[in-house]
């Protein structure tokens, strides 16, 4: 017998090893870097984002906006790279909250839950409003007479009982849902939007690619990049999957750099394609309520627009599943960390899934947009409020766990002067890009800023509350590996990490 069978057969014992998991009852190890892509993918949806924030882009800085979303993607890039930082080094079910407290401390870590709670929830009310409107937007050109907000509404409820479906089913199917729905929505857009080039004719780089000459026109850009910035959120969703996923510490970094990179490509292309379109038609793009159906129309081809908006509608809805498959796992990691009550951290027994987590997100996220449009709200200034909404949660916790990086670097002794100089120009750029946002933001009459701060001061106050209770280092808790993965692996109590 070798040296190595005898160490097989009759392994030393190792000590310091739990008997489980502190993330238990999810299903380990069991998606690849498909499923894993898949979630980015949903969460960014692109085929919707490729339409509905080029418009609301528009809105914002009109005249810069492929620049504007240029910008958001260098930026979205950056926060990629860093993010990736942690996701070498270990698999959490929390996400950007764990990779913040594991950084900067329980303090900055509740603060990131807190952000990327508020982002997830509320782009997943804005997928729901997305869907319901393109919906009833169809349904509208068919029957002219029907009553609108009750559509709307309608669509709301069903919408969420299919990601109420998916999530509790496993992520297995809400992955592959989303996937099949993304591939065949995107398909269908950059086919649209090739035909539609060819169609416009030679592009105007000078028209299509301009920058700000002015001071307003610098702080319209920084604004229009942030709202480009929600076209990308989500990229980072599959970090949230790191304990359900094979070989995370490789495939979940190239989930989310890759997901970066190709929405980036699509983003561009549908940017200036409908800039262009409306240039050629001398139309307003800002102004339309549906840019790829009218350039569609307008260049005979409106059979293909209203696909192309099945796609849209379909896509606002893995959106939804993607938003909140993050979201609930993010509870709960909070739960297991004890912030939040325990029950939120229990697992369904069949599908290994976070149902408890689902059943305390789903009703709020389902409940504001029924308000909003059961108040007469209009659609696409619901859907306005609430991207201005995720945004801010998304942007701040972007900030934080870019903050969160080269200080964890350090400490573990892995500290390099590249992803140091990555880390500091993404949170410097997207702080003054969210100040530069809730500036015009305010001076159009936008709400966000208000509600923003509403939101801040309730979060502020329970994270003061919860800091107390936690005291320091007693949250971000991630996988481990357990007594009876190791060779040799003996059971007994192990101390908590820095790292």
């Amino acid at each position: 017998m070798t040296a190595l069978s005898r160490a097989i057969a009759r392994p030393a014992p190792v000590a310091g090893f739990g008997e489980r998991s502190p993330l238990h009852g999810l299903e380990r190890r069991r998606i690849g870097v498909l499923d894993l892509a898949a979630q980015s993918v949903a969460a960014v949806a692109p085929a919707a984002a490729a339409t509905t924030v080029v418009l609301l882009v528009a809105g914002v800085a009109p005249g810069m906006t492929v620049a504007a979303i240029v910008a958001a993607a260098v930026l979205s890039l950056g926060v990629a790279r860093t993010v990736a930082q942690f996701a070498r080094r270990f698999a959490a079910a929390g996400g950007l909250y764990t990779y913040t407290a594991r950084g900067l401390g329980t303090r900055a870590g509740l603060a990131a839950g807190a952000a990327i709670v508020t982002g997830y929830a509320a782009v997943a009310m804005f997928a729901l409003l997305g869907g319901a409107y393109y919906g009833t937007y169809l349904l509208a050109g068919l029957w002219p007479a029907l009553d609108r907000p009750l559509v709307a509404a309608g669509a709301v409820v069903v919408e969420t009982a299919i990601v109420a479906f998916v999530l509790v089913r496993g992520i297995h199917v809400s992955a592959r849902v989303a996937l099949v729905v993304e591939v065949l929505s995107v398909a269908l857009i950059v086919v649209l939007l090739g035909v539609l080039l060819l169609y416009v004719g030679p592009l105007d780089v000078g028209s299509v690619l301009s920058l700000p000459s002015t001071g307003g026109e610098t702080v319209a850009l920084a604004a229009g990049a942030v709202i480009a910035v929600t076209a990308f959120v989500g990229f980072e969703s599959a970090t949230t999957l790191g304990v359900e996923a094979v070989s995370p510490l490789r495939n979940v970094p190239r989930a989310i750099t890759g997901t970066v990179v190709i929405s980036g490509a699509l983003f561009v292309l549908a940017a200036v394609t409908q800039v262009a379109g409306f240039d050629a038609l001398g139309a307003d793009l800002a102004a339309s309520a549906s840019p790829l159906n009218d350039l569609a129309a307008a260049y005979g081809l409106g059979g293909w627009g209203v696909i192309a908006d099945v796609g849209i509608a379909a896509s606002f809805v893995a959106c939804a599943i993607g938003s909140t498959t993050a979201l609930v796992r993010v509870l709960f990691a909070l739960s297991r960390d004890g912030v939040l009550p325990t029950r939120f951290g229990d697992t369904h027994r069949r599908f290994g899934t976070p149902a408890a987590a689902v059943c305390l997100a789903l009703p709020l996220i389902a409940a504001v947009p029924l308000l909003l449009v059961g108040g007469g709200v209009d659609m696409r200034d619901a859907m306005h409020a609430t991207l201005s909404v995720g945004a801010a949660g998304y942007i701040v916790a972007y900030i934080l766990v870019c903050v969160a990086a080269p200080v964890f670097l350090h400490r573990i002794g892995e500290l390099t002067p590249l992803p140091t100089v990555v880390a500091t120009f993404s949170a410097a750029a997207l702080t003054a890009a969210l100040i530069a946002f809730f500036v015009d933001d305010t001076a159009t009459g936008g709400v966000g800023l208000a509600v923003v701060s509403v939101i801040a001061v309730v979060f502020g106050a329970i994270v003061i509350v919860l800091r107390r209770r936690h005291g320091s280092g007693s949250i971000g808790a991630y996988d481990e590996p357990t007594a009876s993965e190791v060779l040799g692996g003996v059971p007994s109590p192990r101390p908590s990490s820095d790292a």
